[in-house]
């Protein structure tokens, strides 16, 4: 149990410092072309890998180019996570792409679709 929460307490950290990085510390013209959040970081019980899932805000032809230049930025963010948190291992760290939000967006339309034909059918039927 007390790892659990250690885990919950490093990957929070890591998010953190991680958030931080890309509002003043990562200066990568490919980031600066789109909004970066860090959505989520699942870490390993060992604390050795982080996989830090993150959406990105702008047009769909910018984000193949900002997860690259989140990728080419890893031994600085590895390397800054080590200085700021001070852990006895830094974790090895894998940028991805968080779809939940493009799954959530996907299953409101399917919603949506799923219900314009029962309004349609109420809006006809008060107007007779």
């Amino acid at each position: 149990m007390a790892t659990d929460r250690r885990q919950a307490r490093v990957a929070e950290l890591i998010k953190r410092e991680i958030s931080q990085m890309l509002i003043t510390g990562i200066k990568d013209e490919r980031l600066s072309s789109t909004m970066v959040s860090v959505t989520e970081v699942d870490i390993s019980r060992d604390l050795r890998h982080a996989r830090v899932f993150v959406s990105f805000y702008g047009p769909d032809a910018l984000k193949a180019e900002a997860l690259i230049g989140l990728e080419s930025a890893t031994s600085y963010v590895r390397r800054e996570l080590g200085r700021r948190l001070q852990m006895r291992n830094t974790p090895d760290i894998t940028f991805l792409e968080d779809q939940a939000l493009a799954r959530g967006s996907r299953v409101l339309t399917l919603i949506e679709q799923l219900s314009l034909p029962e309004d349609l059918a109420k809006e006809q039927g008060e107007s007779s």
